[in-house]
């Protein structure tokens, strides 16, 4: 038995912010964010939303394209960095919104890495016998990661023109390699345990290296600090991210490059098997790179992070669900999946879809 990949969904928040937007709060340029990123637009959730809004109905779409009714599912996975909750994770939340019975729930936090680490944990579980159906979903939501008062908010959206408050665009300026990557987003598959002419995860290879964690980390609001989170970390916006940019920048394309000659000659194939490469959206310069080093053709190459900016978990599965409504995978062809992430945690997953 495969787990074969029966349905996907996806969910994009509401509102879309141009480069030009991020421009009026802070010390940036549409021609600034699109060279060193590719990105040109991204969606933000509206204020009161929540990662969970996203997951739920994106996991709605994936169901009903799978044709599934939720009480089938006997395994629900949720890949997000950015819960609800500090806790209880999303998972739970998740198959009680969507009227899934009580079944066991997984909350896992790989980061960039989630969607394919996430895939593994399915894979497993089908091959084993101990689950039927499953629903996998990536979600995030990195709005609340951005350090901007609600005047910044407002001027984004275009509602006032007046100027920020002191210190404000300085503030709003110091994050901006991070703040202009990011956009929120979930997106879904439904995996069933299946024998459908070699359909399905074939073979996967899973990584982490934990010694440079802290290249690509949130540095406060943890329980290496007592109390986990205080006024002060909050203060000094170490609920922000961090970042090595060029450390992570040579270790994305090196590891995943890496893992998928790895996965490609394990299963006796090459590149030229394969019909599409799916690559995490963290950065298209990233991603030009492997596929140079891969010497990959520009149609077996699919972006998106121009549209949605860097969506963690869900970048992978929004990749898949565009393509398969698209046309662009159809049953039979063969997908390399392939992610990098903060832990530091990487990658890749061949499917028969």
């Amino acid at each position: 038995m495969r787990a074969v990949i029966a349905g996907s969904g996806s969910e994009i928040a509401r509102n879309c912010v141009t480069n030009e937007a991020l421009s009026r709060i802070m010390d940036t340029t549409d021609a600034w964010i699109r060279e060193r990123s590719g990105v040109e637009t991204r969606y933000y959730i509206d204020a009161g939303q929540k990662t969970s809004d996203l997951a739920v109905a994106a996991g709605q779409k994936a169901l009903e394209h799978a044709g599934v009714a939720p009480s089938e599912v006997d395994l629900v996975v949720s890949a997000t960095m950015t819960p609800d909750h500090f806790f209880p994770g999303n998972g739970g939340i998740i198959q009680t919104r969507l009227g899934i019975p009580a079944v066991p729930c997984f909350d896992i936090r790989q980061q960039c890495s989630g969607f394919i680490y996430g895939l593994g944990l399915v894979d497993a579980y089908l091959r084993t016998g101990m689950a039927r159906t499953a629903l996998l979903v990536g979600a995030d939501v990195h709005s609340g990661f951005m350090p901007w008062r609600e005047g910044s908010y407002r001027r984004l959206a275009g509602d006032v023109d007046a100027p920020l408050a002191d210190g404000e665009w300085e503030v709003n300026s110091e994050s901006r390699h991070l703040s202009v990557l990011f956009g929120d987003a979930a997106s879904a598959v439904v995996v069933k345990a299946g024998d459908e002419g070699g359909r399905g995860v074939i073979d996967h290879i899973l990584r982490a290296d934990g010694a440079d964690a802290t290249k690509l980390c949130v540095p406060g609001i943890g329980f290496k600090h007592r109390p986990y989170v205080s006024a002060e970390q909050v203060e000094k916006h170490q609920y922000v991210p961090f970042m090595d940019g060029r450390y992570v920048f040579k270790m994305a394309t090196t590891r995943m490059a890496e893992v998928a000659v790895e996965l490609l000659t394990r299963n006796h194939l090459t590149v030229g098997d394969v019909k599409m490469v799916l690559m995490h959206q963290a950065n298209k310069r990233i991603n030009e790179y492997v596929q140079k080093m891969l010497e990959l053709p520009d149609e077996k190459v699919i972006h998106n992070i121009h549209k949605y900016g860097n969506t963690t978990a869900a970048t992978i599965p929004l990749l898949w669900d565009e393509a398969v409504r698209t046309g662009r995978i159809v049953p039979g062809d063969l997908v390399l999946m392939v992610a990098f992430g903060a832990g530091m945690t990487w990658g890749a997953t061949l499917v028969r879809a």
